[in-house]
This record gives structure tokens, sequence and C-alpha cells, in this order.
């Protein structure tokens, strides 16, 4: 026994000096990535920024665009105790309506939700195509498919939330309306279309 316990020290030591050539070298690893370390910290503890969490929001996608308008969507998911109403929402590319897709004289139009998008607690609701949603009321510039859009919900009690969407390309639901929100445009289809997805 006496006569194997230094090889077995020796065996020991070498493996504590390998974890710890192990440990420097993640060390230097990791110092090569404290640049993108520094940028993750700010934005999690970001001013902007500071009640996320009040909802979850599942497959968020905003309808690529040219010029004039879009719309955001995506699953809003509320796993509280309590109702949430979502009041307004803001963008840096656009100002920002909540709109719903509602039945006027026969005719599908689009109008401002009054009383805000209310999710119930411990329930789910769709902005979709065709159905609620967050309109970008004047693009500044092109969302093009690929285009990450940063958005900034505010609740009924004050709080803010902030999520990304990536912006898809889609054809169904034209939402392209004059400012008055019921008419359409000369030529355009006030009905949605059946399809309430995004082209992949």
């Amino acid at each position: 026994m006496r006569a194997t316990s230094p090889n077995v020290s020796r065996r020991r030591s070498a493996a504590i000096l390998a974890a710890a050539i192990l440990a420097v070298s993640a060390a230097g690893c990791g110092s090569s990535d404290s640049p993108s370390a520094a940028q993750a910290s700010p934005s999690a503890s970001a001013p902007a920024n500071p009640d996320a969490g009040v909802l979850g929001i599942r497959d968020p996608w905003v309808k690529a665009a040219d010029k004039g308008m879009t719309a955001a969507f995506g699953t809003l998911v509320n796993d509280g105790d309590s109702d949430v109403t979502v009041t307004g929402a803001t963008n840096p590319l656009s100002p920002m309506e909540l709109h719903e897709m509602t039945m006027k004289d026969g005719k599908m139009v689009m109008q401002a939700k009054q009383g805000g998008i209310v999710i119930k607690a411990k329930s789910t609701h769709a902005l979709e195509p065709g159905g609620d949603h967050l309109m970008l009321m004047n693009l500044t510039k092109p969302v093009q498919a690929g285009d990450e859009l940063t958005f900034t919900l505010t609740f009924a009690d004050g709080k803010t939330q902030q999520f990304s969407a990536v912006a898809k390309p889609f054809t169904g639901a034209q939402e392209s309306y004059a400012p008055g929100h019921g008419q359409p445009m000369p030529g355009v289809s006030a009905t949605p279309e059946m399809s309430m997805s995004p082209s992949s």
C-alpha cells in the first residue's frame, strides 16, 4: 500500500494540475468573450425594460413591408393570477397603435382597439393577421425579411416590457389601410384572406 501511495499521490497531483490548467485556459477564453458578456449584462438590467416577464411572448414576427404600414404578431401568454392589459406599444421605426379587425356594414375593417388588449389570467391571446395586432402606422424605412425589430409594450399599471420580432414575408390579410382605419385604399380588399401564417 505504501509503495503505491506515492504513485496515487502523483496521479492526484497531476490531475489537480491538469484541472488548474483547464480552469486557467477557460478563464482565458472567458476574458476574450468579455465584451459580449459586458454587452449582455447592461441589457439584462437596462432601465428601459425593468419589468421583463409581465407576459410571455411566443413566436413574435413582423410582416415585411417596403413602406406605409405593417404589423407585429405573436401569442401573448399570461401565466399570472391577474388579467393583464396592454395599453400601448412603441418601436423606433414608426408610431404604433393597438388594432383589431371587426365587421362593419358587412365588411371586415381595421380600427383602434378601445381599452387595450386584455390577456386573461392563466391564458393566452393571439395577435394575428385578421385579428388583434400591433400596428406600425408610418414606417420611416423598409422592414425587410430577416430584420429584427424591438418593441416596448406598455401595460395598464404603467409597467413596460420589451421583446424582439423578426420580419417575414406575408401575402395574406392585406393591411394597407388609409389613416381613417376603416377605409381600405382604392383597389385593396378589406377582407383578410384565410391564411394566418407568414411564409417561411
